[in-house]
């Protein structure tokens, strides 16, 4: 649906390119703050530069009509001013451009990409068109700002179906560097009348969805969103046409939720920013919406995803966390250490062109001929789009109220009402044009007189010059939206109030509430008894008390307007792919599958030590956790692994080890069948499959603990709905996982305090905080820490007939059980057993080699590599060796297992899942990679 706010939604991008970018990273990075100062100072001083140079003169003077506004311009006015717009236009995308250079910027190209393009075309031929540039808030925006190259993609608002008609068009619009996306007119019905308009708009500004009173109805909805997809998609496939690498792609509202998705599928290299020109609603009211969750996944794609206010912002981030279950941040929505930053954009206007406009003949014209008409009256001033979200009904009934306590007033005030209609088809549009025309007719009646009316109602619009007279003449501007994104004509007005100094209501339901709110005076639109109060306090206020509001809010709007707000979302935009790449340096890269199975198969002794939970189980969908709490609680193995483990399980050169927190009777229900080692509880049980439960705790492991900490649990299980708690034997795990967000992290923090003032406070204990988890254990329970006695026990038993010269440990481990990585990376884990290698390394009189350690340049910092490790002389005879492997096995104890390892650093992988912050070399995005990974394994093994 087409707002105000859809028309400004004209945002320029700068395209700042930081030297980090572009150069290799340097050792000393400056700060995120650092770089975006920089990059302010640098667009001043360019845009100084520029205006000495005289470069932009002509596109300011070509800019006199339409800054974001809604009003349409006259015929005449329209075809004056269309050959002027375009060729400012085309004249800031191809001024010359600034090189990254001492301290110069360097152009970008920007393709923006909204639902309708700037341009409107009328067929006139087969083959010819007439091109109309409609005036809005993109399109000044952008000729504001001279540091890009800016190209538009988006639909021409025409069905355009043959090869002819499409070719031409699409020459006569790349002249305005403009670039169509072909949509029907059955897609355009389902997706833009249908998706966009009768389910997002009004969801977005808090209005039910329609409701289903017919299974037609469900189907209706299910093919619209279907549509919608499909139109998202079409926009992508244009996009990346004519992409060209370091391009910025910035998407635009509601319409194109779907769009970052499908470009980052596309490209994840890309540079995607998205942002939404309408409200964007409580994660209570986003959380009816069927497709949900896909939208909040699609958005979150882009780099940057940016709202006009902080709440708006702050309701996109709740839903991320209440609805996907993500980890919302101060910087914004994280999901397996990829950050989506979300951010407050406040759009502003071209406020030099309304204040120029002020100096217009035909403007001061108009301010004459009104100041004659209402002389001796005090004229307040509506204007808005004749939609529900307006609060038009409110605000007549606001003034009806005041006349009606104020009789003095009734000759002495006009209510001038500017409705611009729209949606005329629609029977609610229709209900409210009544319901609007009905109180006007009656409060004219009512308060009325043969020579004048207190309310002058019009249902069109006006052009600039008429439009810009109203707002200096106006004495009060009653904004009373229910519901508006920003509502830019506060704005506007402000700008032309500079001899006036008028005063402006405004609703706090506004997002320019948030901007203005100091100088205005906040309403609320349902409250008729304040509203009708304000207007009286408004008519009498003090010219002193004028004048301060009025310069508050002046230089508000000066400042930030749109050319800065497009600036700054550029930059941002910039800066953020900076700040990722910076981020990426420390996280470990993807694990090379090939590279890991074609060393299993070289290998002769392979060591399989893997996790459980959320690395072998069936994955559950954001949804299916929300809602079936049971079913993800009953761990279960994930059903493509069954065959693939059977198989690995059988080959005689392989170990393999499950490693989990769970407790024993888990563990044995989803394993009992294979052939294979159990560590339950962090690994302090053990047993093979087929044998007995043993345990490999320290003797002097104390456990009074256990009841007092149990106690604090139960009581904070009863306090939060959906937790629940786990006993094990070593330890205990309080889970908030399903509860609500905030009120689980709330509870977590007294909890904490709860424990370590009472039953640990002297306990020999630690707590270990997962996402959402808390976990008390006793000292040195770790899984790190039991690996060193569960591999002595294996040899032990005889099952480990070789030195183990291959290791692949996968899991989705927390923090403080990371230290198993570390434990067989092979410089570290030389440390870790000096005494038993030395000997190892005495008795066959060999040196150590050094070995490569593969992707160590890609791995965290905090991680180090290991490039040497301890090896067998392959020339020494294969009887001597075994003799002695046979001998040290003998005469070794169960505590001596990391003495075992003849480990090569290219023959270890080390994979964390569903993570990126960790001790691991390698990642693995999910439990589906974990398969595919086994899968893959199983079937080379068996060839």
């Amino acid at each position: 649906m087409e707002s105000i706010e859809d028309t400004h939604i004209s945002q320029n991008n700068l395209i700042l390119q930081t030297s980090g970018m572009k150069n290799s990273y340097d050792s000393t990075v400056p700060s995120r703050l650092e770089r975006l100062l920089r990059e302010r100072e640098l667009r001043k001083s360019s845009k100084s530069q520029n205006a000495n140079e005289g470069v932009r003169d002509g596109n300011r003077d070509s800019n006199v009509f339409g800054n974001g506004n809604e009003f349409c311009l006259s015929d005449g006015d329209r075809r004056a001013r269309e050959g002027e717009l375009i060729e400012g236009l085309a004249g800031s995308s191809l001024a010359n451009g600034f090189e990254r250079q001492d301290g110069r910027l360097q152009r970008q190209r920007l393709l923006v990409v909204a639902n309708r393009l700037p341009v409107s075309a009328v067929r006139k031929g087969e083959d010819s068109w007439n091109l109309e540039v409609s005036v809005g808030g993109l399109v000044s925006a952008l000729l504001g700002v001279n540091e890009f190259e800016a190209n538009w993609i988006g639909w021409a608002g025409v069905n355009v179906t043959d090869e002819i008609g499409q070719r031409s068009l699409t020459e006569a619009l790349a002249e305005k560097r403009c670039i169509p996306v072909f949509l029907d007119q059955e897609l355009v019905h389902q997706y833009y009348n249908g998706y966009c308009n009768n389910i997002l708009w009004p969801l977005f500004h808090y209005l039910p969805l329609p409701q289903e009173d017919r299974l037609a109805t469900t189907r209706s909805f299910q093919s619209q969103f279907a549509a919608y997809k499909e139109a998202n998609q079409m926009f992508a496939d244009v996009v990346n046409e004519h992409y060209q690498e370091g391009d910025i792609v910035w998407c635009h509202d509601y319409h194109l939720m779907f769009l970052p998705k499908c470009l980052k599928e596309y490209n994840s290299e890309m540079k995607v920013g998205w942002f939404l020109h309408t409200p964007f609603p409580s994660s209570e009211i986003h959380r009816t919406l069927p497709s949900r969750s896909e939208l909040l996944r699609a958005v979150l794609a882009a780099d940057l995803v940016g709202f006009h206010t902080y709440d708006y912002a702050r309701h996109f981030v709740s839903a991320c966390t209440r609805i996907l279950g993500l980890e919302g941040t101060p910087e914004g929505v994280e999901d397996q250490g990829q950050l989506t930053r979300v951010a407050a954009f406040p759009i502003g206007i071209d406020s030099d062109r309304f204040i120029r406009a002020l100096e217009l003949p035909a403007v001061k014209y108009h301010i004459k001929e009104l100041q004659e008409r209402f002389a001796g009256r005090k004229v307040m001033l509506g204007v808005d789009r004749l939609d529900m979200i307006k609060g038009i009904p409110q605000k007549i009934l606001a003034f009806e109220k005041f006349l009606e306590e104020n009789p003095d007033w009734r000759d002495k005030v006009v209510l001038l009402q500017i409705a611009v209609p729209t949606r005329t088809d629609v029977p609610e549009y229709q209900k409210l044009t009544c319901q609007v025309h009905e109180i006007v007719g009656r409060i004219n009646g009512r308060f009325g007189t043969l020579t004048a009316v207190p309310i002058h109602h019009l249902d069109r619009s006006l052009d600039f010059p008429a439009l810009c007279a109203l707002y200096a003449v106006t004495d009060v501007a009653l904004v009373t939206s229910l519901r508006d994104g920003m509502n830019l004509v506060s704005y506007e007005f402000v700008a032309c109030q500079a001899s006036k100094k008028g005063v402006l209501i405004l609703s706090e339901f506004a997002g320019a509430a948030q901007s203005l709110g100091a100088g205005a005076i906040l309403v609320n639109p349902w409250n008729i008894t304040e509203l009708a109060s304000s207007i009286g306090y408004a008519l009498t206020m003090s010219a002193n008390e004028r004048e301060k509001r009025h310069q508050h809010n002046f230089l508000h709007v000066t400042t930030h307007t749109s050319q800065e707000w497009a600036e700054t979302f550029v930059s941002e935009l910039n800066d953020t792919v900076v700040e990722a790449q910076l981020r990426t340096r420390h996280i470990p890269p993807q694990l090379p599958s090939e590279v890991a199975i074609e060393r299993y198969l070289q290998s002769n002794n392979r060591l399989l030590i893997l996790g459980f939970n959320a690395t072998l189980t069936e994955p559950v969908d954001a949804q299916g956790r929300r809602i079936d709490q049971l079913k993800e609680m009953e761990l279960k193995l994930h059903p493509n692994l069954k065959e693939p483990l059977r198989t690995l399980c059988s080959d005689p050169k392989t170990t393999i080890v499950v490693l989990s927190g769970s407790d024993r009777n888990v563990l044995d229900e989803n394993f009992g069948e294979y052939r294979m080692w159990l560590a339950a509880e962090h690994g302090m049980f053990l047993r093979q499959t087929g044998g007995n439960w043993m345990t490999t705790m320290p003797e002097n492991l104390s456990m009074d603990w256990v009841d007092s900490v149990k106690h604090v649990f139960e009581y904070f299980t009863e306090r939060t709905p959906r937790s629940h708690f786990e006993l094990r034997e070593t330890s205990l795990v309080w889970n908030y996982k399903y509860t609500d967000i905030e009120f689980g992290k709330l509870q977590s923090k007294d909890l904490l305090q709860h424990l370590w003032t009472g039953p640990i406070s002297n306990a020999s204990v630690e707590v270990v905080q997962g996402s959402r988890s808390v976990e008390v254990r006793a000292v040195g329970v770790t899984k790190g820490a039991a690996i060193d006695r569960i591999l002595g026990e294996i040899v032990h038993n005889n099952d480990v007939k070789t030195p183990i010269d291959y290791v692949l440990c996968i899991g989705h481990f927390l923090t403080k059980d990371e230290d198993i990585y570390s434990f067989f990376d092979p410089d570290l884990s030389q440390v870790q057993a000096p005494t038993m290698r030395t000997k190892i390394a005495s008795h066959l009189n060999r040196s150590t080699a050094n070995h490569p350690a593969g992707k160590s340049g890609h791995r965290p910092a905090s991680c180090k590599v290991g490039q040497q490790s301890s090896t067998i002389d392959k020339k020494a005879g294969s009887n001597e060796n075994a003799n002695w492997w046979s001998l040290f096995r003998d005469r070794m104890t169960v505590h001596e297992g990391s003495s075992v390892l003849d480990l090569k650093a290219d023959n270890y992988f080390s994979c964390a899942v569903g993570r990126s912050c960790s001790l691991a070399r390698y990642l693995l995005g999910s439990s589906a990679d974990v398969v595919s990974l086994l899968k893959d394994m199983a079937y080379n093994s068996s060839c």
